[in-house]
């Protein structure tokens, strides 16, 4: 067993990006079968797996159409079974053609419609849609809650199937079922999908003193456009920051312990890294600090989720900056992938983030200190009164 750790915070997407240790084990069955390979990795010795064998057997002794068994296919499915009744939507088996999926995922070769998506309280849900992509121009919101992918019930189905299910091929279209908060029913959007390519940073001034600093995600591009929207902003007139973290779905966590480093001191805390075991570990700022004495107000929403959560977290925690917006996602957990036979793998849950001054991400998300929401209708009015509060905030600030 192979094991890769990757570098990111995730939120499942149709961009994503995923974050231990895990033991693959098979057991000495008590009867001989074809096609089956039995490799005993050692077995937990207070675990009695008879009751597994025993319904194995009856099955393959006793069921009606023999030929429809697929011994492949049980294994797969009990440990898929296994997994699943961990009770964590982030910790999943993936099948060799589901691996393979992924790993063009986070490969970045892939077209799609450009949500990402995770499940919250085991609804599969938008947590963001990505700028200038077919799932925004289509008017997919943060918070959609996707009910059907093309006829298909989502209830029950894992993020990994999901992901399938909505990407393909650049021009074929994907139809969702979705529900949102204001909705009198649900509604049906047909969506065309499209190579996705995500920016990472945008930045302009807003008046010759404000400069409006958008992070959309934490991709491999992101260190290197933020370095240079930095050194820009540093040489224009702008003298205070807005900084626009919404619908930014996350990550690769050392780019946003990186960005933190351009407002924060030296050697500040970004976020901690707790395991299971009570270990933990505390990443912090790198000397930079070209930003750090800039005022700053942050715009967060509900598609504010991992990365983009962390640093919030970190600037509201160590410069008591100020937020506003929609309290965010909530998705603070850290994923491990192992490589497992037949080309598998397994993602697996192995710590959660907290804030520097140890508050919880995974599940409570950060909430802004002045909460303001944007509707449906402010959006189709081209209306924006989280931006408009950050400048009527922003001008007091010095």
């Amino acid at each position: 067993m192979q094991k890769r750790l990757v570098p990111v915070v995730i939120v499942l997407a149709l961009t994503v990006g995923f974050l231990g240790g895990f033991y693959y084990q098979n057991w000495q069955s008590p009867v001989q079968l074809l096609n089956l390979v039995n490799k005993d990795y050692g077995q937990p010795r207070d675990v009695d797996f008879s009751l597994f064998w025993n319904v194995w057997d009856m099955l393959h002794n006793r069921y009606v159409d023999k030929s429809k068994l697929n011994t492949q296919d049980l294994v797969y499915g009990a440990i898929d079974g296994m997994v699943q009744k961990v009770g964590d939507p982030y910790t999943v088996f993936l099948k060799p053609k589901e691996n393979e999926e992924f790993q063009q995922q986070i490969k970045g070769a892939f077209s799609g419609i450009g949500i990402e998506i995770g499940l919250r309280k085991n609804i599969l849900t938008v947590i963001s849609p990505i700028k200038d992509t077919p799932a925004a121009r289509a008017g997919l919101m943060a918070g959609d809650k996707i009910l059907k992918i093309n006829d298909k019930p989502s209830e029950g189905m894992k993020l990994d199937e999901a992901v399938g299910l909505i990407r393909g091929q650049k021009g074929t279209k994907v139809t969702l079922v979705i529900t949102r908060d204001g909705l009198e029913k649900a509604k049906e959007v047909e969506i065309t999908r499209d190579i996705i390519k995500i920016p990472a940073i945008d930045w302009k001034l807003l008046d010759e003193e404000v400069a409006y600093l958008e992070i959309f995600t934490f991709n491999q591009n992101a260190d290197a456009e933020f370095k240079k929207a930095a050194q820009e902003i540093s040489d224009s007139k702008a003298e205070k920051i807005i900084l626009d973290l919404r619908n930014n779905p996350g990550g690769l966590l050392d780019s946003s312990v990186n960005i933190a480093g351009y407002f924060l001191d030296a050697n500040k805390i970004v976020t901690i890294e707790r395991f299971g075991d009570g270990q933990e570990n505390q990443f912090r700022t790198q000397p930079n600090g070209q930003l750090k004495n800039y005022p700053i107000i942050v715009l967060i929403n509900k598609g504010s989720a991992s990365a983009s959560e962390i640093l919030a977290g970190a600037l509201k925690d160590n410069r008591g900056i100020t937020i506003v917006g929609e309290t965010s996602f909530g998705k603070g957990s850290v994923q491990e992938v192992l490589d497992l036979p037949q080309k598998a793998s397994l993602k697996v849950t192995i710590a959660k983030w907290f804030t520097p001054n140890g508050i919880s991400i995974n599940e409570n998300g950060i909430k802004p200190d002045i909460e303001v929401k944007r509707t449906e209708e402010d959006i189709n009015a081209d209306k924006d009164p989280q931006l408009d509060k950050a400048k009527e905030l922003i001008k007091n600030l010095r």
